[in-house]
Parts: structure tokens; C-alpha cells; sequence
């Protein structure tokens, strides 16, 4: 394919042979790594695509190859909601063989295998240090890519992603409507020192705002979210695919994971080599040893190695726990280590209170970054360590994880120990804001209980006020808060109506009419419920249900405020650990300080005489002592909604079922839930079930 379309063929017909030319041979160059054609050819070819579309842009489509690399520079990333979520894998950090043998022991008990029947195979694959990735194609066209994010919604980066040559823009006929691909992306071991020394000239020649790059991680992470896709394409992005989302339109040509790593190569996907089927554990293990040993001659970073169930049913018969896959998990290998010396132990406080002693250490490079500060977790982890000030520590640090002190250097040979400093102890007051510190029983994390007045956990402090089951204040979101507080426009909650309308026109990103509408809700949020404004306070283990059990039982602040612990643990479903989590936050003289200052600023809610608890709500009660579970998408109730109907009658909605669950209701999408109320025998309710059901009584 390295001949020029006929100058004879009509404009259209030239410009569709030159793009199936150019794909073909991008193909060769980014997936195979044999290139049929010298770059000058390429070029050439490329060219000649270019001013024909220059001539007929009514023409030009996204999946040319021209479109690699353009578009504008976005303001920021649109929010992506995965139609199949991307969920995280668990990690296996036991490194040893054992770790593989445990894994197959749990997927073989959980397939009800005996010792008798056949070893369960795997496909084992090498655990990429990238970022993952979702690449959505319609008939055949790349329309969009996005961020892992939380795994429910990530970002659109579709116009970073598409320079990267790997990445197809167009799929071969036959493929199904639409299809998500999953995999990673990251940069290789020798396109980053490239990178790195490119980056070292511009800094020698004075560029402003230059840098090096840590790791390779990190400069693919950043070439990704880069809100300007002409700086993304001087990154050297690589991907590789693994995986799938949604698939839809055709039934999918594989019944097993290699059968589905096998069909992704055939349609243009670049697919790691080094992946394998493995029998049982032992194959696993031999496997993971192979790759260990060949890990630093790798092209690129892994940190350990994937084992997947093969079989595509059993993946789907072993489901999930805690939104990780129990026929997946990423066998890591041992962290790289170094020594260094403590200089000093200090306390940090992160934004939802909790304090953390860090070392800070003389600079080491380990596992890729040169390390200063080193997490020592917490009180007991330290005194457990006998980690003090002066002593040579050993520091781990493995990927993307904050480096931590594994342990203390003996020297046990040493004919003159110097004399060792006080043992850590954590302090009784935050030593951002002089609130009281708690550690509860039972608990390893000492926390400050100056959650509202605290200024490390003013951003949380906001956030979680202003969320929709809170006060609902629309248009206040991260980035704004960041805003506000980092210039020191927000110091406490009440300032949030505080503001007026000048001071917020003028931040960054924020017009008039933006400012406008966040002060209307603002005002809106003023007028609020007894049980949002206390879930909406952020007090520790009180969610949005045990907010409502106290607003129920007491029904009025002021005696929520001033209930000793004996009154607390009176309240419905609510025992030692929440009691006294709420006794000492109303304790704090900062917390009931800013509470008055927002009754100062107009909020309120509707109150009722506490000396009745457990009023009965105006109406019927059909539901009480009843639990229902919501799953899935209902037809023309949204969650709130129909937990809304079910609590107006008394009834209980909980997050998860078990025996004591009444009826489960299921929508659109009903997932593992939905299962196993199937499998427990538990009454299953569409929308005009749970209707009918309010209604019969």
C-alpha cells in the first residue's frame, strides 16, 4: 500500500484511499512495529490527504488522520458516566508464591470446585503503571475516551487521546455497534528519558515554566488531562488494551478472556505479548517469576502482574465484592526499599480531620522520585515501629503509593549507640486549630473534632454541606471551593452567605450570571430540613439515615445539641460509638459557635416539640419495621424519590439486602443486588409493584 491514489479517481475517491492508506500504515508503525513505508513516504502521503481537505473541509471526518492532532483548548474536562462501571481490581500484597496459591484457593471455593476437578485456567497478564482508559466507538468510529475517575465517571479526553498513533480511529468492518475498549495508557521507558532530556534543554535555555517529569506515570497522567491537546501530542503516549466495557449490536465473537484479548488484536488494538494463559496456581506462580525476572529489561513500568478467570461465564458466576471482581486480582511484586535517617516527626491534618504523623526524611531516590516525607500511618504504627527522631529507617515506596517508614535500621553492632530521642505521642490538641483530638475505641486514627471551624477541613466542611443531600447548594463545587477558600474569601461555613455578588463575578471562570445563580441558591438553601441540616454538619458515622432517626427523635436542635450520651443511645439504631461521636462534636465550642452564626445568617427549618419521640408522621405508617433495598434505574421515579414514598410510610430503605429485607425493588440495570435477593427468596418489586404495594394498605 504505497502507492498514490490515481489522479484520475475523483477527489472523494482519493481522499478515502489516502486515509485507508495512512491508517494502515500507522497500523504497521504505532501496533506491529514494522513499518512498510520510510517516514518521508508517510509524510508524503499525508500531505497530499492534507490539501485535499483543504480543498472539499465539507469532507473532513473525526477518523481521519489528519484529526490526530487540533482542536481548541478547553476551559475544563466534561464529566463522563461509564455505561459499564470501571471498577478498580484487588490487590494481592502478599508478593510471594502464596499470594497466587490464596487467589486460586478463593476462586476455586467460590466456584464450588472440588480437589478432584480440573485447575481453573487464567489469563495472566503484566499489571501496567499507566492510566486507565475507555475508548467508546460507534459503528466503528472513535467518539469518545475518558478517565477512570471514580469508576462511575470519569473525564472526556477524547481529543488528547486521539494522538496517540496506537489508538485506531476507525475499526475494521464487522466490529459491533458500539464498542467500549478498555486499557492503559503510559509512556515508555525510553520515549521518558527522551522526553526528560528535551525538557532539560528548555530549561537550559531559559523557558519559563519548565520542569522535568518524576516517572513515567506521572507524564502520562498529565500529558492526559491536559486541557490544550497540542501540548498532549509532544507527550509520547503508548496504550494497551485489555479489556471491555459496554458491547452492544452484535454478539460478541469470545467466550473467554484470551479469546477477547485475541478478537482486540485483530481489530487494530496493540495487546501485550508478555499476557498468558496459566493452569492453577502453579502455572500462575512460575508466570509471575518469569516477568519479575524480566521487569527491569521491560520497554515500560509494571508493578506486578493480572491474573484473570479465563472463562468468561465463571467471571460473570463469581461477580463482585466491594465493587472489586473476585475472578481478577493484581499480584503485585515487592516494593523497592531504601535507607535514610529521620530528621523530624510532624502531624499533619487532612481534610476530613484525621491526624497523621509523617517523617520528614533526608532525601532519598526510591522506587523513582527522590522521597523527603515518608507517612508513619499513626500513633500505634509508630510506637509499634519504635520509629524516633535521628533514627535510619528503611523507606518503601511502591507506584503511585505515598511512601511509608517500613521499619527501624538496627544497629546492634554499634560500640557506641547514641543515646535515642522520646518516643512519639500523638497531640491532645489539632495543631492546625486547637480543637480537641479523640481517638474512639476500637480506632487506629486520632481525629480533630473541630470538623466545622478547622481550616484543614474547611474545603470537606463545605463540600459535604453543600451536597444535594445536604443543603443542596447548586453550582458550589469543587473548583469554586477551592477558590474560595485558598484566597481566603471563605473561612467558616457562614461566610459561604456572606458573599455577594462582586466578589464572586470576579474569580476566575465565574461570570455575573454564574455568581448570580450561586447566590440564589444559597438563599434557597437557607430554607432547609432539621434532617439535612445535620447530616449537612459532616459529625462523624452520622449519615443521611441516622440524621433523620435525630431529627425524628428530637425534633428540635437545641435538644439534639444538649442530649448527654444516655439520651442518644435512646435513639433508634443508634449506639455507643455514634452516640458519643455526637455528644463530643456539640461539645466543641468552635462547632457550636459556627452553628449559631448560620442560624445568624437565616438558616432554618421547620422544629417540632421534642417530647414525643417517634411522632407518628401525619398519615398512615403501612411500611413500619420494614426494610426495602433500591437497585437499579426506575422508569419515572429517581432514588430520592421512591425512598422518599417508602420512609413518608414508614418504612426503611438500607444499602444492601440480607434476610431481614422486606422487598427489593429493581429497576433498569439491577445488579448483584438484584442477585441475591433472587437467591435469598426475597419479594421482587418493579416501580408499579412498589406503587401497588403503597397503596394496598
Amino acid at each position: 500500500m504505497t502507492d498514490f491514489p490515481a489522479p484520475s479517481a475523483s477527489p472523494a475517491d482519493q481522499i478515502l484511499t489516502l486515509r485507508a492508506q495512512l491508517h494502515h500504515h500507522a497500523h504497521c508503525y504505532y501496533v506491529l512495529d514494522a513499518p512498510e513505508i520510510t517516514d518521508a513516504q508517510y509524510d508524503r502521503l499525508f500531505q497530499e490527504l492534507q490539501a485535499l481537505e483543504q480543498q472539499h473541509p465539507e469532507w473532513v471526518t473525526p477518523d481521519s488522520p489528519t484529526q490526530r492532532v487540533g482542536g481548541v483548548v478547553l476551559a475544563a474536562f466534561a464529566p463522563v458516566r461509564h455505561a459499564v462501571p470501571m471498577l478498580s481490581i484487588r490487590t494481592e500484597t502478599d508478593t510471594e508464591a502464596s499470594g497466587a496459591h490464596a487467589f486460586d484457593a478463593r476462586v476455586r471455593k467460590a466456584l464450588g470446585l472440588a480437589d478432584t476437578d480440573p485447575a481453573v485456567v487464567y489469563v495472566a497478564e503484566p499489571k501496567f503503571d499507566g492510566l486507565a482508559l475507555s475508548l467508546r466507538y460507534q459503528d466503528g468510529v472513535l467518539v469518545q475516551a475518558a478517565t477512570r475517575g471514580d469508576g462511575e465517571v470519569g473525564e472526556d479526553v477524547t481529543q488528547n487521546i486521539r494522538t496517540i498513533g496506537q489508538v485506531p480511529l476507525r475499526l475494521p468492518a464487522g466490529v459491533p455497534a458500539v464498542l467500549e475498549v478498555r486499557g492503559e495508557v503510559y509512556i515508555r521507558r525510553d520515549d521518558f528519558e527522551v522526553l526528560n532530556e528535551r525538557q532539560r534543554q528548555r530549561i537550559a535555555q531559559g523557558i519559563k515554566g519548565e520542569k522535568t517529569f518524576v516517572n513515567p506515570r506521572n507524564a502520562a497522567a498529565g500529558a492526559v488531562r491536559q486541557l490544550d491537546p497540542g501540548i498532549a501530542a509532544q507527550r509520547p503516549l503508548s496504550f494497551f488494551a485489555y479489556g471491555v466495557g459496554e458491547v452492544t449490536g452484535a454478539v460478541a465473537p469470545w467466550q473467554t478472556q484470551w479469546e477477547l484479548l485475541q478478537a482486540l488484536r485483530g481489530w487494530g488494538f496493540p495487546v501485550t505479548e508478555l499476557a498468558q494463559r496459566c493452569a492453577g496456581a502453579e502455572e500462575l506462580v512460575a508466570h509471575h517469576q518469569k516477568i519479575g525476572a524480566l521487569r527491569d529489561a521491560l520497554p515500560f513500568d509494571i508493578d506486578g502482574v493480572v491474573y484473570k478467570v479465563d472463562r468468561l461465564d465463571w467471571q460473570r458466576e463469581l461477580g463482585f465484592v466491594t465493587r472489586e471482581p473476585r475472578w481478577a486480582v493484581a499480584h503485585k511484586y515487592p516494593a523497592q526499599e531504601q535507607t535514610t535517617r529521620v530528621l523530624a516527626i510532624d502531624v499533619q491534618v487532612g481534610r476530613t480531620g484525621k491526624l497523621t504523623p509523617v517523617a520528614k526524611l533526608e532525601p532519598v531516590f526510591v522506587g523513582g522520585v527522590t522521597v523527603t516525607n515518608a507517612t508513619l500511618h499513626n500513633e500505634l504504627e509508630v510506637q509499634r515501629k519504635d520509629v524516633r527522631v535521628g533514627d535510619s529507617v528503611i523507606v518503601r515506596r511502591a507506584g503511585d503509593v505515598i511512601p511509608e517508614v517500613v521499619a527501624v535500621v538496627a544497629h546492634s553492632n554499634d560500640p557506641t549507640p547514641q543515646a535515642r530521642s522520646a518516643i512519639f505521642q500523638m497531640p491532645t490538641r489539632c495543631p492546625v486549630c486547637a480543637s480537641a483530638v479523640v481517638r474512639e475505641e476500637g480506632e487506629a486514627d486520632h481525629r480533630c473534632t473541630g470538623g466545622l471551624f478547622c481550616p484543614a477541613q474547611r474545603k470537606q466542611a463545605i463540600l459535604h454541606y453543600a451536597q444535594r443531600r445536604a443543603q443542596d447548594i447548586e453550582g458550589l463545587g469543587e473548583k469554586l471551593v477551592d477558590q474560595l477558600v485558598e484566597g481566603g474569601v471563605i473561612r467558616a461555613l457562614p461566610d459561604l452567605y456572606r458573599l455577594g455578588l462582586m466578589a464572586l463575578a470576579q474569580l476566575d471562570r465565574m461570570a455575573e450570571k454564574s455568581a448570580s445563580n450561586l447566590l440564589q441558591a444559597l438563599e434557597h438553601s437557607k430554607q432547609t430540613t432539621l434532617a439535612r441540616f445535620i447530616f449537612g454538619l459532616g459529625i462523624r458515622h452520622v449519615g443521611e439515615a441516622t440524621a433523620k432517626e435525630l431529627a425524628r427523635h428530637f425534633g428540635r436542635l437545641d435538644a439534639l445539641m444538649e442530649a448527654p450520651e444516655e439520651a442518644l443511645l435512646a435513639v433508634h439504631d443508634i449506639g455507643p460509638v455514634v452516640a458519643h461521636s455526637v455528644r463530643t462534636f456539640f461539645e466543641q465550642p468552635h462547632n457550636r459557635e459556627v452553628i449559631e452564626q448560620l442560624r445568624a445568617c437565616g438558616v432554618t427549618w421547620p422544629e417540632h416539640d421534642g417530647a414525643a419521640p417517634h411522632a407518628p408522621a401525619a398519615g398512615p405508617q403501612p411500611l413500619a419495621g420494614k426494610t426495602l433495598v433500591l437497585t437499579g434505574t426506575l422508569p419515572t421515579l429517581t432514588r430520592d424519590e421512591a425512598q422518599a414514598m417508602i420512609e413518608a410510610a414508614g418504612g426503611k430503605v438500607s444499602g444492601s439486602v440480607s434476610k431481614k429485607t422486606a422487598w427489593v425493588v429493581a429497576g433498569a440495570e439491577a445488579g448483584s443486588k438484584l442477585a441475591k435477593a433472587e437467591a435469598l427468596g426475597i419479594a421482587v418489586l418493579d416501580e408499579a409493584g412498589l406503587r401497588a404495594l403503597l397503596q394496598a394498605f
